[in-house]
């Protein structure tokens, strides 16, 4: 089943969300290199400038998955990204995941308008029935924006990072097809 193999632009009034392409490596490789960032992803691992530009070239070639590019609307600056991915064909279900560039993008409603945005799309034009996500326990934030655009909590994985030397839970949320009206939220 290749239910993402149309890569779409998606227009929002704060973000576009544009496929990622190699004109996006630079945004992305400060992305990962933003220790705020790798916090409440909890990205333990180390990338390279090489490794980076190889997985922007190749996400076109992926239908298996989403990955958009979050642009600002007023200047088109790289601001995250947003992804579909994990996905579970036989189940109809997939992950999502979102990462911000750093504190200089928070609290401008780009993150929440970008997953409204690519909620929408995967349940208008897809037979996705449940997208799920992981959250860090400190991460208030995003909880709370994940919350507002209809994820529901469903459990908490113990103790699941280890940062800094102490451990931290990860909560589990998801929303269902059936939970979100036609229009989006």
């Amino acid at each position: 089943m290749t239910l993402f193999a149309r890569k779409p632009t998606l227009y929002g009034s704060r973000v576009t969300l544009r496929p990622v392409g190699p004109e996006h490596a630079d945004g992305l490789w400060g992305l990962v290199n933003d220790p705020e960032t790798t916090r409440l992803t909890g990205s333990h691992g180390v990338t390279d400038r090489v490794a980076i530009d190889l997985w922007c070239r190749t996400r076109a070639d992926q239908d298996d998955r989403l990955d958009l590019a979050i642009c600002a609307v007023d200047n088109d600056a790289y601001v995250g990204e947003v992804v579909l991915n994990d996905l579970d064909a036989h189940n109809l279900s997939c992950n999502l995941r979102i990462a911000l560039s750093g504190p200089r993008v928070y609290g401008r409603g780009y993150g929440t308008e970008a997953i409204r945005l690519v909620l929408d799309h995967a349940f208008a034009t897809t037979d996705l029935h449940r997208i799920e996500l992981e959250v860090f326990a400190f991460n208030d934030r995003a909880a709370h924006v994940y919350r507002k655009v209809g994820f529901v909590e469903e459990g908490v994985r113990r103790d699941a990072l280890l940062w800094d030397g102490r451990w931290h839970d990860a909560v589990v949320m998801s929303v269902l097809a059936p939970d979100r009206p036609a229009t989006g939220m």
